[in-house]
C-alpha cells in the first residue's frame, strides 16, 4: 500500500485519484507510524519551500519521512515535495530541507522571452535508466508547474527537461526518487510512471 504524506501542503485528492485509476490501494495520512511503517511513500506539495518545510518539522512527519526513507522505503516527491529531499533551498532566504539527496533548489535564471514559472507540457530526456520510467520512452511529455528547479545534483539527475536550458526533471538516489512535474495531471504518462512506482519493493538496508 502507498502513503500520501499529508502535512497540510499538496494536491491530495488527485494523487490519491491517480493511483486508484491504476489499482493500487493508497491513503492519506498525517500520523507518523503509518508513514514509517508504509510499503511505499509519496511526498506531494504546492508553494513556498519555507512554508512547507515549516509545517512537515512542526508536525514531527519530517521524522517520519526520513526514518522511512533510511529503511529503504521506496518514496517519491512531486514538485515542490521533489524539491524538499534536498539540503537546501535559496527562495527568500536559505532553507533547510531533508537532505536525503545531495543538492541546492534554486529559482530557475531569465529565460528572457520565456515566462517563470514554467507552466505547461514539456518532453522529458533520460538520463540512464531508472526503474521509475520503465513503461515510459524518452521524449515522452509531462506537465511542470514551477519557479525553482534542483541544481548541483548531476549525478542524481535521471531525467532532465529543456526550458531555455536543460533543467532537472527528476532525480533519484536509491529508493528516493523525485519528480519535478505532476505525474497526476500528465495524463497516461503520469500513471504509467505512478504504476512503475507502485511496484517498487523496500529496499535491503
Amino acid at each position: 500500500m502507498t502513503v500520501i504524506v499529508d502535512y497540510g501542503v499538496g494536491n491530495l485528492f488527485s494523487l490519491k485519484s491517480s493511483f486508484a485509476a491504476i489499482g493500487e490501494e493508497a491513503v492519506v495520512s498525517s500520523e507518523a507510524e503509518v508513514i514509517e511503517n508504509a510499503e511505499r511513500l509519496v511526498l506531494p506539495g504546492v508553494g513556498a519551500f519555507s512554508d512547507a518545510a515549516k509545517k512537515l518539522k512542526e508536525s514531527g512527519l519530517d521524522k517520519a519521512v526520513k526514518n522511512a526513507a533510511k529503511r529503504g522505503v521506496p518514496l517519491l516527491g512531486i514538485c515542490l515535495g521533489m524539491q524538499l529531499l534536498f539540503e537546501k533551498d535559496y527562495e527568500y532566504g536559505e532553507h533547510e530541507g531533508l537532505a536525503l539527496i545531495k543538492g541546492d533548489v534554486k529559482a530557475i535564471d531569465d529565460m528572457g522571452k520565456l515566462k517563470i514559472p514554467h507552466i505547461g507540457w514539456n518532453a522529458l530526456k533520460f538520463n540512464g535508466n531508472n526503474p521509475l520510467f520503465k513503461y515510459i520512452k524518452d521524449g515522452d511529455y509531462v506537465y511542470f508547474v514551477h519557479s525553482f528547479a534542483a541544481v548541483n545534483c548531476e549525478r542524481f539527475v535521471i531525467a532532465y527537461t529543456e526550458y531555455g536550458k536543460m533543467l532537472t526533471a527528476a532525480v533519484a538516489c536509491g529508493n528516493v526518487m523525485g519528480c519535478q512535474f505532476h505525474p497526476e495531471k500528465s495524463g497516461e504518462v503520469g500513471l504509467k510512471i505512478l504504476k512503475a512506482f507502485s511496484e517498487m519493493q523496500k529496499e535491503r538496508v
